[in-house]
């Protein structure tokens, strides 16, 4: 299951349509099944590849604690959703749900299905966490002013609230890298520049036409735009004059010469789209890596389980974050890591103190390490120095994209310069006119995007 900012939105506003339904359970006072024994606890998850690194820590957890914990999986994203819903509904909820970091949880929190842990989450839990994660879940300023818009999927929810903690962490714009395609063009190494990154694909390419290229799930608008376009920009152009692109002043938009210049490295790829990527789903394009049919794809952290659920080895690709400029104003960026799933304790939870001694387990160190191992899945934990000889290469070098500094680190989730109501769909539109649809130019592109910028900051 692979998880866009754009399926993330999508998902949220699925759950706040029984919104209400679930508020009414929650005021009549529903109960789990799982509180009928003491000793026994439930958990759902809405990803597979998360269920076997579950299953061997609850097994850990009973051996500590005498408590039994059933994990279930229900999947696709749709079909979990659907299922929370009807369950709230009965009555019928677990103990825990893993849930989309920073929306999902907040919707359900909102409709009164997940408890608020304000209060509840100790420094000496909380501290476990990656620094620029430690707080998801938790209700921000910025978060309680969108819960006040006029279509906000969750109404009513109170600053500070937490509806719930961390579970998995990472980012987007990592690319994978076939071992053996890239030894049959002479490569050896990962590329660590921009330049080295379209050197490699030009080898590739050139070694096998079909199947030398990148995919990328492009069918989805954004991701274009915010896997590849962005991190790269931010790189090229240092955090200031990177926000700029989606200013008011057109001296430093999408139509100026920084504008230019970006679309036109961006454009740099466009010979090395495997054929078809405009209609590939992201899942469709990450098998197509799997299966040979390209040598580089594009996605976060969360691919490397995906790709290995259909058939390819962590020992059969290199991983890297989206290389930087070597010319750039920070030619040692970092890519931010974001929250991805949580861990949120019901509300109609009957034994919430051993639910919540469940979900501070599984932020142990330990724990977390063979989390992490099981289900090529990067943790929230902070593993410290050592994670190396845990995580083995991929995962580690995953890892080390988030080594650096505020000023030099790329963050996905720091978009307040952006005018409100910014839809990244509709400006990934215009940008598959550049490429790969070789449709427009880079200053024909760049115009359409300072159009689009302007029209949304206009209506403020």
């Amino acid at each position: 299951m692979r998880i866009p900012f754009a399926r993330n939105v999508r998902l949220v506003a699925l759950a706040a349509t029984t919104a209400l339904t679930l508020i009414t359970l929650s005021a009549c006072g529903g109960s789990s099944d799982s509180g009928s024994d003491s000793d026994s606890l439930e958990m759902w998850t809405f990803k597979q590849s998360h269920v076997g690194a579950l299953r061997a820590a609850a097994k850990e957890f009973k051996k500590e604690t005498g408590i039994t914990v059933t994990i279930e999986a229900y999947t696709p994203d749709d079909a979990y959703t659907t299922k929370v819903q009807s369950s709230a509904k009965t009555g019928n909820l677990p103990d825990v749900l893993e849930v989309h970091s920073d929306g999902e949880d907040f919707v359900l929190g909102a409709a009164g299905v997940s408890a608020d842990l304000q209060d509840q989450i100790p420094d000496s839990w909380s501290g476990r966490f990656q620094e620029a994660i430690k707080g998801s879940g938790t209700v921000t300023a910025q978060k309680f002013k969108e819960s006040q818009a006029k279509d906000s999927t969750f109404k009513g929810v109170e600053q500070g609230q937490r509806f719930s903690v961390p579970l998995s962490a990472g980012t987007f714009g990592i690319v994978y890298a076939n071992k053996q395609k890239l030894a049959d063009a002479g490569i050896t190494k990962a590329p660590a520049t921009w330049e080295e990154f379209l050197a490699a694909l030009e080898a590739t390419h050139h070694k096998d036409p079909k199947t030398g290229g990148v995919s990328l799930g492009l069918k989805v608008k954004s991701t274009g735009l915010t896997w590849v376009l962005q991190p790269m920009a931010y790189a090229q152009l240092g955090k200031e004059a990177y926000s700029d692109l989606w200013g008011k002043d057109k001296a430093g938009d999408f139509s100026s010469a920084n504008g230019t210049k970006v679309l036109s490295m961006y454009d740099e790829i466009t010979p090395y789209w495997m054929p078809g990527s405009q209609t590939l789903t992201i899942d469709e394009a990450d098998q197509a890596f799997a299966q040979g049919k390209s040598a580089f794809a594009v996605g976060g952290t969360f691919t490397l389980a995906f790709l290995q659920q259909n058939g390819m080895k962590a020992d059969d690709v290199l991983a890297f974050g989206m290389p930087a400029p070597k010319d750039g104003a920070i030619p040692q960026r970092a890519l931010g890591p974001i929250a991805l799933t949580g861990l949120s304790l019901t509300a109609t939870s009957e034994q919430p103190e051993n639910a919540k001694k469940w979900m501070e387990f599984l932020s142990g160190t330990d724990v977390a390490a063979n989390f992490a191992k099981e289900s090529a899945d990067l943790p929230a934990t902070e593993l410290g120095a050592d994670s190396a000889k845990v995580l083995g290469p991929a995962l580690t070098s995953m890892m080390e994209s988030f080594q650096g500094t505020p000023e030099t680190t790329y963050d996905p989730s720091l978009n307040d310069f952006r005018p409100p109501g910014y839809d990244q769909d509709r400006a990934g539109e215009i940008l598959a006119d550049l490429t790969p649809l070789g449709k427009d130019s880079p200053t024909g592109t760049g115009d359409k995007l300072s159009k689009l910028n302007s029209n949304y900051w206009a209506t403020q």
